[in-house]
């Protein structure tokens, strides 16, 4: 299948907009990240022809398998093809000059090549509120979280985005990101996993080079 937009929810997880002093929202964050955008996840990430600093955001990613638009509960939980895992990379010091400016984020959000994106694992009835997923760094556990965690459940957030705009087959939806997020410097290691109770579902490395 080939993939097509992104589209991507802020803040769903509170610790993680607590973390970066944003308020929690009482409603889904939703933003868009086209196509180009997206790279395997194993491709070496380049951060020295940025003049901000690239943030890592780790992200269950979703793809779509079947167009939604005003999607009910069980349309939406039978569009979900497959999950992965995803980075929603960030020009954070740029992020946060253009939120204070009123503008939007795309410039910080949607360059190229800002979201690497693992292979996808078929939805083989996976119960998707009990995904963990996890971030090492160079051995060091930076992230954290299990989707029970969201503030709105992946089935949930894709009955909202299709309220707003048409989701179509080759789409890919990222979730949020747990609390952890930081900088990405050359030569760090990235490892990342995807997990239920039955045990691991994926896991994808990668490296960052100047």
């Amino acid at each position: 299948m080939k993939y097509s937009k992104v589209v991507c929810i802020g803040r769903n997880y509170a610790e993680h907009a607590k973390e970066l002093n944003n308020p929690v929202p009482s409603e889904p964050l939703l933003f868009i990240k086209p196509a180009d955008t997206l790279v395997p996840f194993e491709d070496p990430i380049a951060v020295g022809g940025h003049s901000c600093d690239v943030h890592y955001e780790l992200e269950i990613a979703v793809l779509i398998g079947k167009k939604l638009k005003n999607a009910d509960a069980v349309d939406a939980s039978t569009a979900i093809d497959a999950v992965g895992l995803a980075l929603d990379l960030t020009l954070r010091d740029l992020q946060n000059q253009l939120k204070a400016q009123g503008h939007p984020w795309e410039k910080a959000k949607s360059f190229d090549a800002s979201c690497p994106v693992s292979a996808f694992i078929p939805n083989d009835n996976l119960d998707l509120t009990d995904l963990h997923l996890a971030l090492t760094i160079n051995g060091e556990l930076r992230q954290s979280g299990h989707s029970s965690q969201m503030l709105t459940p992946i089935v949930e957030l894709l009955q909202y985005a299709s309220r707003f705009f048409t989701l179509n087959p080759g789409d890919v939806v990222l979730t949020g990101t747990p609390a952890g997020v930081g900088v990405l410097n050359p030569g760090d290691q990235l490892n990342a996993s995807l997990a239920n109770k039955q045990g691991q579902l994926l896991t994808v490395s990668t490296v960052v080079q100047a």
